[in-house]
């Protein structure tokens, strides 16, 4: 039986849990469930009510669950899996807050591998919101429960983006273009959870324009409500609607290169903007925020800002820039050429380089380029521990990324050799 058969017959013995059920007495959220991807990230985006004067503090998945009087129930601390930061996004007037939860590749392995051992494939999102001021009992802060299913990246799991990476041949960080002339053809290799509409459109910064801030390169299924329709736009270059199965992997054509501007000299970037889908959503009524009617859509949901693409104009130009990449970014462990045993645990360790807010972790086979696994860290962690499932038999390698707050690659290091022995 397959890794996923299994996960789907062990399914069948968790019951529903009902929108709220877990939740503490005075916070709510939609959805209450959430299907995940036992093989990978998912992201979804959880609305709470009934916030009003609470602050939204750290949140944390674990197996079980601990009651606490008066206040729900909070995670055991003996069976942690993860910690999720404190959120910076404020809480809505109407006492509304959304969170975008992104469970990492990493906390899934863990509960995955928890899962066959015969404990359940069931696990649980814990966001703990502390007290306003002004309360009548000071420090009794609300625990907020998600149950979270284990399941595969199909159409059961919320469509969300989980990696974007926008590619043209070469590759190349920035590419000059001779005046009047057509940029090379580019494209979006999108990988994802689910299955949906991926609505959008490209859009050019022109040379002087305000640039873009990582708020309005996030995907519009990320935001809250309130906030949709304040992104700033730019010329609109061409859109695109096109139906995701539940495959995983998607390559988008990029925009057609004859509708790109180059008349003008100077710097233009390229951007993806992705819009609302209905696959996946929030209910406010669930949660007693909202008049009956009320549903705020969330598909196509990212934990993190669109990449770009910058091109340079000019009366002479390149199909490639003059310098590549900056190779910035010092791995450490394991060492190249490391041969590991079967059953061991891989961790990939590196030093940060400046500026960078995230690095990207690629992994893929030597042997024909397969990519492997591609995950988002972020800043000042500088490891990322390897799910077994990504490094089987046979060479692989691997290479960190270094992006800045848009998104863009700033450098990276070299490409280094690691392989696991068979059995």
């Amino acid at each position: 039986m397959t890794h996923l058969k299994a996960v789907r017959a062990m399914l069948l013995f968790v019951p529903a849990i009902a929108a709220g059920q877990l939740a503490g007495p005075d916070v709510r959220v939609s959805p209450a469930s959430v299907t995940v991807n036992s093989q990978g990230p998912t992201t979804a985006i959880l609305t709470y009510s009934g916030v009003g004067g609470y602050t939204p503090a750290e949140g944390t998945w674990c197996a079980s669950l601990a009651p606490v009087l008066d206040r729900g129930v909070r995670c055991d601390p003996a069976t942690i899996y993860g910690q999720a930061p404190r959120p910076t996004r404020p809480v809505s007037t109407a006492g509304v807050f959304t969170d975008v939860m992104s469970v990492s590749a990493s906390v899934a392995q863990r509960a995955y591998e928890a899962a066959l051992a015969g404990g359940s494939p069931r696990f649980y999102f814990v966001r703990r919101f502390e007290a306003p001021a002004t309360t009548k009992a000071p420090g009794v802060d609300q625990y907020v429960v998600v149950a979270l299913l284990l399941g595969g990246s199909g159409a059961n799991a919320p469509f969300a983006l989980t990696n974007v990476r926008l590619r043209v041949d070469p590759e190349v960080p920035v590419l000059f273009v001779k005046r009047g002339t057509e940029p090379s053809p580019m494209t979006a290799e999108i990988a994802y959870t689910g299955s949906g509409r991926l609505r959008g459109r490209w859009e050019v910064v022109m040379p002087g324009e305000t640039r873009p801030s990582a708020r309005d390169l996030m995907t519009e299924g990320s935001l809250p409500s309130t906030e949709r329709g304040l992104q700033r736009r730019y010329r609109e270059i061409e859109r695109f609607n096109v139906l995701l199965l539940p495959n995983g992997r998607f390559t988008l054509p990029g925009p057609d290169p004859s509708r790109l501007p180059t008349s003008l000299d100077g710097s233009y970037t390229i951007l993806l903007r992705v819009e609302t889908s209905d696959d996946a959503r929030s209910d406010l009524r669930v949660v007693g925020a909202a008049d009956a009617g009320t549903v705020i859509h969330n598909g196509a949901s990212a934990g993190f800002p669109m990449p770009t693409l910058r091109y340079i104009v000019g009366s002479t130009g390149a199909r490639v820039a003059p310098s590549r990449i900056p190779q910035n970014v010092r791995l450490r462990l394991p060492a190249g050429g490391a041969t590991l045993a079967p059953d061991a645990a891989l961790t990939l360790s590196w030093t940060d380089a400046g500026a960078a807010e995230r690095y990207r972790v690629d992994i893929e086979k030597v042997a024909d380029g397969a990519t492997l696994l591609t995950a988002i860290v972020a800043s000042g962690v500088g490891r990322y521990a390897v799910p077994p499932f990504a490094v089987s038999t046979g060479p692989a390698r691997w290479r960190i990324t270094a992006l800045d707050a848009a998104g863009r690659e700033i450098g990276r290091s070299e490409w280094r050799r690691v392989q696991r022995r068979s059995h």
